[in-house]
């Protein structure tokens, strides 16, 4: 018999304790979520799993995308209608999206590895649980905060409401549509009983099914407090900064250090959150599921894809035709400039958003007013390197140059050094990318998004001193039907009772 020496067998014991050890645990992985708990109500529910090994260490790059199975079920109903997307975020963690195409009873929620339960599964979302078209408001505004763990506040908020000692929705009704009315694109909203009521001005107001969208998917999650308001549609912010006059209040999709109007999550970032796993194909989740090769592995270029709605865009694609091997810019559309093929060409077909992130460096530049792809650019795992702006989106204030992103100045005098420092400190660069990516993460997904609307017209309301009305001429905006999969809402049978 042929004995192996013991330092062998001591080498194939220790490989087969390491592997052991690297594999994920079923019982070590860790599990959580909004979309683990039944009062979260989202258009499409998430949460997050963390791959574990049996010596309790996180995994910090992929053990694979078919790792772990989910399966979601109600013991009412053997024939739910749930869609379920598993997306590998590369680094170890998975976030697991579900959207419901009917309300449902007690969802079990199941996680397996290998057939093997994982952390405390199967979870159980007890009571109603309630699919994106039901109309069931939670009565209690501030235990629909408290369900889904709203801040106490927001910076941007409390900054655009401190100029406004009051609000009259009288005297604006009149105001507002004389100083912008002819001029520009608005809504007239009113919130009375919960319900949406509209009236529009001016020519271009195709906008309004974002917001119309969002109202009526707000309240059929919440009561939202009575409240009269008015909605700028275009791209610039309208309330110029004017000490000597009292300012109207107006809501905007973006702000300026120019203006003062209440700014709102923007309509691309809205219609994300309400069409996740519907309609669109970009939104706060899917790009955490197309982050690109890991950092080691991406291009060590500054990448730039988008249309000619800036001077300084013309000059970011000339910098990059001088300089192709640190900046990798160009033009997919050309309106807005004449088109000088000899400086700015040629045009380049369009790039999946998701193939952004092969590079290691991504340019944030203006377009009309900010660029409203910067969530998603974060959401990757690239380094931003973001332009220095007069505009603002609703969470900029929470930014901090250096920590998650990398600033540039406005001229772009001084975007090649910075490319360059990015390449000379890459340690220093991914870790700006990573926590670039952990503030998405954090504070701009569906549950953020719809925090910070609700929180703004409580506040606002607030500050009502006037009764909100349903004017003249306004027009309901009426609930889509679900008459395929109605809706039984519990809240309302209970609220019947007590009457």
């Amino acid at each position: 018999l042929y004995l192996m020496p013991w330092g062998i067998y001591l080498s194939i014991y220790l490989s087969i304790c390491l592997s052991a050890a690297a594999a994920p645990s079923a019982s070590q992985t860790l599990i959580w979520g909004p979309g683990l708990e039944t009062n979260i109500f989202l258009p499409a529910r998430f949460f997050f799993i963390q791959t574990v090994d049996s010596t309790g260490r996180n995994f910090t790059t992929s053990p694979g995308e078919k790792t772990f199975e989910v399966k979601i079920t109600s013991p009412t109903d053997p024939y739910a209608r749930i869609w379920i997307q598993i997306l590998d975020r590369n680094d170890g963690s998975f976030l697991v999206r579900y959207r419901m195409y009917a309300s449902y009873t007690d969802l079990h929620v199941q996680i397996l590895l290998k057939d093997k339960l994982v952390g405390k599964s199967p979870y159980v979302l007890k009571g109603a649980v309630y699919h994106e078209s039901c109309d069931c408001p939670e009565p209690s505004g501030a235990l629909w905060e408290k369900n889904m763990h709203c801040p106490a506040s927001f910076s941007q908020i409390e900054s655009d409401l401190s100029v406004f000692p009051s609000v009259d929705p009288d005297h604006n009704t009149h105001e507002i549509l004389k100083r912008f009315g002819k001029r520009h694109s608005l809504c007239h909203y009113t919130i009375k009983n919960n319900q949406v009521y509209i009236k529009t001005h001016g020519e271009h107001v195709g906008f309004r099914i974002f917001m119309d969208a969002f109202l009526l998917s707000l309240t059929r999650k919440v009561k939202v407090p009575d409240i009269e308001f008015f909605v700028n549609l275009g791209d610039w912010p309208l309330e110029k900064r004017r000490a000597s006059e009292k300012p109207s209040p107006v809501f905007s999709w973006c702000g300026s250090n120019d203006t003062q109007d209440i700014v709102m999550p923007t309509y691309d970032l809205t219609e994300s959150v309400l069409e996740t796993m519907g309609r669109v194909s970009l939104d706060m989740m899917s790009v955490q599921g197309h982050t690109g090769p890991v950092w080691e592995q991406k291009i060590s270029k500054a990448f730039w894809r988008g249309r000619d709605s800036r001077k300084e865009r013309l000059e970011l694609v000339k910098l990059a035709r001088a300089n192709p091997d640190m900046l990798d810019a160009a033009f997919t559309n050309f309106f807005f400039f004449k088109h000088d093929e000899s400086l700015y060409g040629p045009l380049v077909k369009h790039v999946s958003f998701f193939d952004f992130f092969k590079y290691k460096y991504q340019i944030n530049v203006d377009g009309t007013v900010a660029a409203y792809r910067l969530p998603y650019l974060l959401a990757g795992d690239s380094a931003v390197f973001k332009h220095d702006s007069i505009y603002y989106e609703h969470f900029y204030k929470q930014l901090q140059p250096w920590v998650h992103y990398i600033p540039f100045k406005a001229d772009l005098s001084d975007l090649l050094e910075k490319i360059q420092w990015a390449r000379d400190h890459d340690e220093e660069a991914k870790q700006i990318a990573l926590a670039g990516q952990q503030f998405a993460r954090t504070h701009l997904m569906g549950d953020s998004i719809f925090c910070y609307y609700f929180k703004l017209f409580q506040k606002y309301a607030e500050l009502q001193v006037t009764e909100p009305k349903v004017r003249d001429g306004m027009e309901l905006v009426e609930q889509p039907k679900d008459e395929l999969f109605p809706c039984y809402c519990a809240r309302k049978k209970v609220v019947r009772d007590e009457l």
